[in-house]
């Protein structure tokens, strides 16, 4: 593609810049997110320069020594994710943010991943958007209840959302739908 070889990263950067993103995360993880299997000896030959935990199944997880790593009682925020968003898709056990309940709804009959709400850190319901000539809405669907506090956190998620989406626009609608289900 008209770059040199030696500029093409190689696979122990593959791994830093999975980590980067998606850290701490297993061995399984990175093998789900980039295809490729047999990255032990990756992981093996960067363990130096890595730091490593072990999550409530005793599953090794590596990280960046210098990555970011909030507290665990930091709240996370509410989140509107993209259809086919890596963090659905970059972990080999995602049920670190979605329930084993609510995964089989995550994927549709012909493997189109909607858009995900997140509420505290984890899948609360999906999202779709909508633009019209003027106007633009955010539909959610909670698939459980929420308190009017992740309510409103949900709201002015989506709100920043479509101001993003479509700033043009003359209406930003965020609206909560029915689960169907």
């Amino acid at each position: 593609m008209g770059r040199p070889e030696s500029d093409v990263p190689g696979p122990d950067q593959l791994i830093q810049r999975y980590l980067a993103a998606f850290g701490p995360a297993s061995i399984r993880d990175a093998q789900a997110w980039c295809g490729l299997t047999r990255l032990s000896e990756i992981f093996e030959r960067l363990r130096p320069e890595l730091v490593t935990f072990r999550d409530e199944r005793g599953i090794e997880l590596f990280d960046l020594p210098d990555a970011p790593r909030p507290d665990p009682s930091t709240p996370a925020p509410a989140r509107i994710l993209a259809q086919f968003d890596n963090v659905l898709l970059s972990h080999a056990d995602r049920r670190r943010f979605i329930s084993d309940e609510h995964r089989a709804r995550m994927m549709t009959r012909n493997g189109i991943i909607p858009s995900m709400v997140l509420v505290g850190g984890r899948v609360a319901g999906a999202a779709k958007l909508t633009t019209g000539s003027r106007s633009v809405v955010l539909e959610v669907t909670p698939w459980r209840p929420h308190t009017a506090s992740n309510r409103s956190a949900i709201e002015a998620e989506g709100i920043r959302l479509l101001k993003f989406a479509a700033p043009d626009a003359d209406d930003h609608d965020v609206r909560f739908v029915d689960d169907p289900a």
